[in-house]
């Protein structure tokens, strides 16, 4: 199976500068081939130290400068704070840039503050998210976008350069709402998976867009892929200490910054619900749930790091992965010895899994 590197570009606790931590990320992002990464990613944040990725695909060109083979992807790409034109431009180019390397991860965005940056109702955000979805993938066809839309008014215009190769195959978007999952399956793209919920409710998500996949497309849905955040050491008591430090407090600045207890979000539409979740949170105290956040991801002894993965490509019928080694306040040579280790323990082992069979269709929607 392929296996990528997601890349956060964090600077939590301003401990160093963040030209030190671009110059660390970009280093690790520069040895991803030679270390048998089969892709690299990174997800789009602005205006704090939480994630510094403002303009992925400029990244991901740098990226390709550097390499000659690794696929780039985006995890991911919010469609509601950009103008859908600019997003197409900047994949089509990444395209030819890469000799078609380009993944597109797309989503509608949960960081209140960053809406606010620029400007963009959050209740707006689900449907400009249909529109600009919508619009950005016939464009990435065709080389040509035109919409009429309640948000979105695009005049047909001709992109160029023109389309490198087809996107189908290559677009992915995260959802974590039941609604979203279904929104992506009528957009006939594959599901991305960052955990954010028990597994169980994955599960039925994950089940739940494969029928309606089906349903809609009338073939079977691509299979996922899954985001992973992973601490791996040789001695079991350092990686539970890594456990302890590292991934929880990445959590922490998860729940930080995307305010999972701000109540508000039940009267924004769209955002319902991350209002419920604010209501379990408020029940059963922050730092619990931070600890839920955490237990998702995973850690431990380089053996017991590709069993735990594997029991996921078992579970969910994964089609590949993305692995952060770097995050929350880890030390930069912390954070290499991570990356090492799974790159030499964990990662042969991972692309050694044969995830060639073709995804079978729901039993139920295949009776319908």
């Amino acid at each position: 199976m392929e296996v990528g590197l997601g890349l956060t570009f964090q600077n939590l606790n301003e401990k160093v500068t963040d030209k030190e931590v671009f110059r660390h990320e970009l280093a690790l992002a520069a040895r991803a081939e030679d270390q048998g990464f089969d892709s690299i990613w990174t997800p789009e944040h602005h205006f704090t130290g939480y994630m510094m990725t403002p303009n992925v695909p400029q990244f991901l060109s740098w990226v390709a400068g550097q390499t000659r083979r690794i696929k780039l992807g985006t995890t991911v790409t919010v469609l509601p704070w950009q103008n859908p034109v600019r997003i197409a431009e900047s994949f089509i180019l990444l395209d030819h840039y890469s000799e078609g390397r380009a993944i597109l991860g797309i989503g509608r965005g949960l960081g209140k503050e960053e809406f606010d940056g620029f400007g963009v109702p959050m209740g707006e955000a689900r449907k400009r998210f249909r529109e600009y979805a919508e619009a950005l993938l016939a464009a990435l066809e065709t080389g040509v976008m035109e919409y009429d839309g309640t948000y979105l008014k695009q005049p047909r215009v001709e992109l160029r350069p023109r389309p490198y190769a087809s996107y189908r195959g290559r677009v992915f978007a995260s959802a974590v709402s039941p609604e979203s999952v279904k929104l992506m399956a009528n957009l006939d793209v594959g599901l991305m998976i960052i955990a954010q919920k028990p597994w169980d409710r994955v599960e039925e998500d994950i089940i739940s867009y494969r029928e309606r996949f089906f349903a809609m497309q009338g073939r079977p849905a691509p299979k996922p892929v899954v985001v992973a955040f992973v601490a791996v050491n040789e001695d079991a008591a350092k990686a539970q200490e890594m456990r302890d430090k590292y991934l929880v407090e990445y959590a922490r600045s998860t729940s930080s910054f995307y305010q999972f207890s701000n109540k508000e979000f039940a009267s924004i539409e769209g955002y319902e619900y991350y209002g419920a979740l604010a209501n379990s949170v408020e029940k059963h105290g922050i730092e619990k749930f931070n600890n839920f956040l955490a237990d998702l991801q995973i850690w431990g002894r380089p053996e017991e790091v590709v069993e735990k993965l594997k029991s996921m490509v078992d579970r969910f019928d994964v089609g590949s992965f993305i692995i952060y080694t770097q995050f929350g306040d880890m030390p930069f040579e912390v954070g290499r010895d991570n990356y090492e280790l799974f790159a030499r323990k964990v990662l042969p082992h991972l692309k050694d899994i044969d995830v060639s069979a073709p995804p079978v269709a729901p039993a139920a929607a295949s009776l319908a």
